[in-house]
């Protein structure tokens, strides 16, 4: 090559270095703050995170591109959640997703301006009081796994395996945002169905196992768990409880029956996290949470543990084997 010729080359390829370069800027990168009850190794953690990375990536945010998340994890010490909000509002995180109701309410404490996406819990309206409604909330927007008859709809599907029952142990969170209105919607469906309810105590995750004697209430003919975080931390001693107990029980969620429990009905909690990061997504593209009316569920789903059932000497009826969402044998 000439002379002359290398400088033209030269020289054309100094002229395209500045639309290469813009054609190659840096993303902004936003900051999520993610705020969970459990341990990064426990299984709804883990289940929860992947669907929310998931969600976010189909909507074009990927972590180390445009996107940094920044977790804070209670390790099933629901007293830390207050702390742990703090620390994220006071890292200027630009959305705070906080997963369970007790974590939307330490999150809604810690902040009234930083957006907060609730991926599942109680109805933030009705429960923990954080937003004014569901379609006008303040900062506060996302999904509930709440309906207004779910508790109620569980004692309805553990009489259909143990139909001559007349008492039921029904064990709650005393004080969680979820609590009162299960407890009221389960009361009056004992009331319709003429069975009478023992209300048992939820205790401390650090309680001895002792503490679950009282689950065992005399001539009880099954147990409903109602959901509440301090439940779902401890949820393979429950299990472990009520199959010491050869007592049929039901749960709000089905990692309950894959750790072993007889039957779940309620939200898919991965779907919870997943739907989520169309919050995050709207939120990141400038949309005020206010103007983001908090969604319900509308879809429930029933899991049966097969393998459970013959242990305990069960026989599902037929109508709940065909209606099930999903049999495990």
């Amino acid at each position: 090559m000439r002379r002359r010729d290398f400088i033209k080359a030269i020289a054309g390829s100094v002229s395209a270095w500045p639309l290469a370069a813009r054609g190659q800027q840096i993303e902004q990168i936003r900051r999520i703050g993610v705020l969970l009850p459990w341990a990064a190794d426990d299984q709804q953690a883990q289940a929860n995170d992947a669907a929310f990375l998931q969600g976010m990536e189909a909507l074009g945010w990927v972590v180390g591109r445009n996107l940094q998340i920044d977790y804070r994890r209670a390790e099933g010490r629901l007293n830390r959640l207050p702390d742990l909000a703090a620390e994220l509002v006071a890292s200027r995180v630009d959305v705070i997703v906080a997963v369970t109701a007790v974590a939307v309410s330490a999150a809604s404490k810690a902040t009234m301006t930083i957006p907060i996406v609730q991926a599942g819990g109680g109805d933030p309206v009705i429960s923990s009081h954080v937003a004014e409604s569901l379609a006008r909330p303040r900062n506060v927007t996302g999904v509930t796994n709440q309906s207004e008859d779910l508790s109620g709809k569980l004692l309805e599907l553990l009489l259909k395996i143990v139909p001559t029952a007349s008492r039921i142990a029904v064990l709650y969170v005393p004080d969680a945002p979820v609590t009162m209105p299960q407890l009221s919607q389960i009361q009056n469906s004992a009331r319709a169905l003429q069975v009478t309810l023992d209300l048992v105590a939820a205790p401390q995750p650090d309680a001895p196992d002792s503490a679950l004697d009282a689950l065992a209430p005399a001539n009880a003919a099954g147990i409903v768990v109602l959901s509440g975080t301090q439940l779902t931390v401890q949820l393979r001693r429950i299990v472990t409880f009520a199959a010491r107990l050869r007592l049929p029980a039901i749960y709000p969620y089905r990692y309950f029956v894959d750790a072993g429990g007889l039957m779940s009905y309620g939200v898919n909690r991965v779907d919870s996290s997943r739907q989520a990061a169309r919050f995050v997504d709207r939120i990141l593209k400038g949309a005020r949470p206010a103007d983001l009316p908090i969604e319900q569920p509308t879809k429930f789903e029933l899991v049966i543990n097969l393998k459970t059932a013959k242990t305990l000497g069960l026989t599902i009826p037929q109508s709940l084997m065909v209606t099930a969402d999903e049999v495990i044998e």
